[in-house]
């Protein structure tokens, strides 16, 4: 698929956006790369394998700009990624993409009136304003997911909040490593290494890295809000067991009086004068002393 870059994408192919001397953005594969990039006068030796992208960075080359993304999905933050190679002339995009996600995008742009791309900075910056798009809203529902976990952390006694919790912390932390990627991406565009760009349009690429970097921040503020919700959790945890070592300790003190009595009168002497009639006065005192404990406790409200 080819695109002239225009007010608006035209469908095009190369040999006519060569003629018509204007720029163009090509969407191949990676099986069919290699025959798009002889066709604009790159020679790349090596194979290109997308399964093997882990990182988004800008690579200033020679004869391009050589760059990679690897974009989490929103669905499975932790799971699988969209991954994209691109290759930057003076005159043309390429993007090398197996997945739906850059069709998808180009359907996007295409749907705007003005200003789909008349240039490559303005394509490039459009193109990387629809994948970050909707991670505001995605930031915001784990927000309030994080709020409602709050809520629950003082009654939640089940041991599974923290199950809960962990994986909400895991795509935060992939999440912020990403958008600090994403940020040194649109930062390397924005020096223009290879003069492609002219002044007014490296602008484009300061706001793709100012949207970034509002983005890391917000993540770093859910993690840490995380953590005090994982505070929040383990201080009534911490609690709820305080306050049953409390209760086993006035039971054992409440008990402590019995044991020395039984004791004392567990050694049978013979002149003990109690021995003959002191059982039931040993069953009124120790009746006597549980209902002290529990009146004293219950007025002191440690019961």
């Amino acid at each position: 698929m080819v695109y002239e870059l225009e007010e608006v994408l035209v469908e095009s192919d190369l040999e006519k956006a060569a003629l018509d001397g204007k720029q163009a953005v090509i969407l191949t594969t990676s099986r069919d790369y290699q025959e798009a990039l002889n066709a604009i006068g790159i020679y790349w030796e090596g194979e290109l394998s997308l399964s093997k992208i882990r990182f988004c960075k800008i690579e200033a080359q020679q004869e391009y700009i050589y760059g990679t993304l690897s974009v989490p999905k929103l669905l499975d933050i932790s799971g699988s990624r969209y991954r994209v190679c691109l290759f930057i002339t003076r005159d043309y995009v390429v993007i090398v993409d197996d997945s739906e996600l850059s069709s998808r995008i180009l359907s996007k742009i295409r749907l705007r009136r003005i200003h789909q791309g008349e240039n490559k900075a303005r394509f490039l910056f459009n193109y990387l304003a629809e994948i970050i798009d909707r991670d505001y809203e995605m930031l915001d529902s784990m927000e309030r997911k994080l709020m409602k976990m709050e809520e629950r952390a003082a009654r939640d006694d089940s041991g599974k909040f923290l199950e809960k919790l962990t994986p909400v912390r895991r795509e935060l932390l992939i999440l912020r490593s990403y958008y600090n990627e994403l940020t040194d991406f649109a930062r390397n565009l924005e020096e223009n290494e290879n003069g492609y760009f002219t002044k007014r349009q490296v602008r484009f690429f300061d706001t793709i890295e100012d949207r970034a970097d509002r983005l890391m921040n917000k993540t770093v503020q859910l993690l840490e809000y995380a953590g005090q919700v994982k505070d929040a959790y383990q201080s009534a945890a911490d609690a709820r067991q305080n306050k049953s070592m409390q209760l086993l300790t006035i039971i054992s003190t409440i008990f402590l009086p019995l044991t020395l009595i039984t004791s004392w009168y567990g050694m049978n002497f013979e002149d003990m004068p109690e021995l003959e009639h002191g059982y039931p006065v040993i069953i009124v005192l120790c009746a006597g002393i549980i209902g002290f404990c529990i009146w004293f406790f219950k007025k002191k409200k440690l019961l």
